[in-house]
């Protein structure tokens, strides 16, 4: 029988944190979180202001390390790879895009770059790239501090995508955008698992995003784990009362 918070027992996970608690300036942000992650799908971490959602998000590659208990990606210790190896197969976008000055090409080539001959190897042409979040290969000569947000995102996440990672970290990608620019720039990574099986986590306070993009939901409260599974089940049938009186605020 599935552990509430655990992926089926004949799936192996994604990312599996086992006791995992954090502290930072004496205080405790994670308290002994112990959830999967499942591979192929869009995972949406969802809970109130300071629930520990980017904290959690940060430890999934490394930008911080747990306290105690344990990480582990692919039932391996995340300790046990190496940091650019790690970093190369989960990428990471945050949640204001940060330019590297130049052009758009420059700031893909960046990715490829600071990736080494691993990345170069694997790298996609930034053609391909552009493509896959929805901007034109014209964008390669354009001066990347002078787009708008919502095309700095996308910049942000096609540089991330340079790598050819397994999985992509997202920490609040909508939130500095207005609904239709957030909107479509969902639905593009909607379909990052389906055509380029890229595993997607995603920190969001937009709980309708959750609902409408993700297939696992985990949801936290004060950096202790509430419930987590499949979203459908949460949206509808959530066991947690506290889960329940959350996600009813869903806009």
């Amino acid at each position: 029988m599935t552990t509430p918070g655990t992926v089926p027992d004949d799936t192996t996970p994604l990312f599996s944190l086992h006791d995992v608690s954090q502290e930072r300036g004496g205080a405790t942000i994670l308290h002994g979180l112990t959830v999967d992650v499942p591979h192929a799908a869009i995972t949406a971490l969802v809970g109130p202001s300071g629930a520990g959602k980017t904290s959690l998000l940060r430890l999934l590659n490394r930008l911080d390390d747990p306290t105690s208990g344990e990480v582990q990606l692919e039932g391996k210790p995340i300790t046990s790879y190496a940091i650019g190896a790690l970093r190369r197969r989960v990428g990471f976008v945050f949640q204001r895009p940060a330019m590297f000055a130049g052009t758009v090409a420059d700031n893909l080539h960046v990715a490829v770059e600071l990736g080494g001959a691993d990345a170069a190897a694997k790298a996609l042409p930034m053609e391909r790239i552009l493509a896959a979040v929805e901007l034109s290969a014209d964008y390669l000569n354009r001066d990347a501090a002078r787009l708008s947000g919502g095309e700095q995102q996308r910049v942000s996440i096609a540089r991330a995508l340079m790598t050819r990672p397994d999985v992509l970290l997202l920490d609040e990608p909508t939130s500095a955008l207005d609904p239709e620019v957030a909107d479509r720039l969902l639905a593009t990574v909607a379909r990052l698992p389906k055509e380029y099986g890229i595993s997607v986590i995603m920190v969001t306070h937009r709980l309708h995003e959750a609902r409408e993009a993700s297939t696992w939901t985990i949801m936290l409260e004060g950096g202790r784990l509430v419930e987590a599974g499949p979203t459908s089940e949460l949206f509808t049938a959530a066991r947690n009362a506290r889960t329940r009186a959350y996600l009813a605020t869903a806009d």
